[in-house]
């Protein structure tokens, strides 16, 4: 008898599990190089994504979430296989980060095809700005030409003559060269292509002091750009050297850097110094939780989980529908506060956002960015034309 009066009690419980379990319904993933010389890349986009879940609550769109962190290794063949599993195995709803451009571009094919949502947070390969573009592929990082666009713009425009120009051998570093010179109309001294992960540049630095060009323009992301930095002081080349670069000098670099940085100049579309609420509030945060600043590669993160928080609230128990969650993805684009200032997604579903210009000093002993300007306003990419998407 007395027992009987807890059955109703009993079922309640069971029947809030069961809710709770059906609520836990969407799955995200997280991939990037989490290992070797640029882990701390693929560590902030999931740091960053991550702040934006603990903000919701662990929720996204108002669902409980689970997020699957997976390591890329920085290999093509790798970045294919765990993209395969997680559409086929795992069946995440949305793939998050894709890692370097040749990861991305060698796991585009089992995306496009199982329609998956994947949002890029490290890359924008040119052909998938242009006639590759797919519906169900956005970038919230940026075309891989545009900040090299932005500082050859303001390198033309500070009447620098002559620029030397270096970048790893691979679609990213071939897509910043060229979008540096789209912009950069004075002469180009040589244009050095390196080894992936290459730690020793004394070859290519001395070729460099022979040349002696006005400048310097470079590409070398995380652990690539801090040897290089760091191996140009050691010869002497710094300070005397104007130093241009992207993603070379940023939060993921500086701690390393430090002095060698200072003096240098940088193109981003976000910068830990970027002076807007939005961005203040981020790096706040985010400094709370983690302890370091924030990177490029954190906000482009953050600012993807906020797009999937508004697109799962747009397609509700509709998380299945690819169609409508690529849809809702698009549109939520324009409906974020980004942390970067202005941003959507082009027809291509690649950033239209500013570029800015920063500089490396020291002040009361502390080496930080400071901003310049704006080098490029609300800019799009060159690729858009070809893509077919509306």
């Amino acid at each position: 008898m007395q027992f009987s009066k807890f059955i109703p009690a009993l079922a309640a419980t069971a029947l809030m599990g069961v809710a709770s379990i059906a609520s836990a319904q969407v799955k995200v993933a997280v991939t990037g190089a989490m290992s070797g010389p640029v882990a701390l890349l693929g560590q902030d986009q999931y740091d960053g994504f991550m702040l934006a879940v603990e903000q919701r609550g662990g929720k996204l769109g108002g669902q409980a979430v689970t997020v699957l962190k997976e390591d890329d290794q920085l290999k093509p063949e790798v970045g294919n296989q765990i993209v395969r599993k997680l559409i086929d195995k795992d069946r995440v709803h949305a793939i998050v980060g894709l890692g370097f451009s040749n990861v991305v571009m060698a796991s585009v094919k089992p995306i496009v095809e199982s329609g998956t949502v994947a949002i890029a947070t490290n890359s924008g390969a040119s052909p998938l700005a242009g006639a590759s573009c797919a519906a169900n592929i956005f970038s919230t990082a940026w075309p891989n030409d545009g900040a090299p666009e932005a500082m050859g713009k303001f390198m033309q425009d500070k009447g620098i003559k002559n620029v030397y120009l270096l970048a790893p051998n691979y679609q990213a570093g071939k897509d910043m060269l060229t979008g540096f010179k789209r912009f950069y109309k004075g002469n180009v001294v040589e244009e050095v292509y390196t080894q992936v992960g290459q730690a020793d540049y004394s070859a290519e630095i001395a070729q460099l002091q022979a040349a002696n060009p006005d400048a310097v323009f470079a590409f070398y992301p995380g652990g690539m750009g801090v040897n290089f930095v760091k191996q140009l002081s050691q010869a002497g080349l710094l300070p005397k050297l104007p130093v241009y670069s992207v993603f070379m000098v940023d939060g993921t670099t500086m701690p390393a850097l430090r002095d060698a940085a200072v003096g240098s100049v940088m193109g981003m579309m976000w910068d830990a110094a970027l002076d807007t609420p939005e961005n203040n509030q981020f790096v706040k945060a985010f400094e709370a939780k983690y302890k370091r600043v924030p990177s490029e590669y954190a906000a482009a993160a953050y600012d993807a989980a906020q797009i999937l928080d508004v697109a799962f609230k747009k397609v509700g128990a509709k998380v299945d529908d690819k169609k409508a969650l690529a849809a809702a993805v698009k549109a939520a684009g324009s409906e974020i506060k980004s942390v970067r200032g202005p941003f959507r997604f082009n027809n291509n579903n690649m950033p239209v956002q500013n570029y800015y210009a920063f500089n490396v000093v020291k002040e009361g002993g502390k080496v930080v960015t400071s901003q310049l300007g704006v080098a490029l306003a609300n800019h799009g990419d060159a690729y858009s034309t070809k893509c077919p998407l509306k």
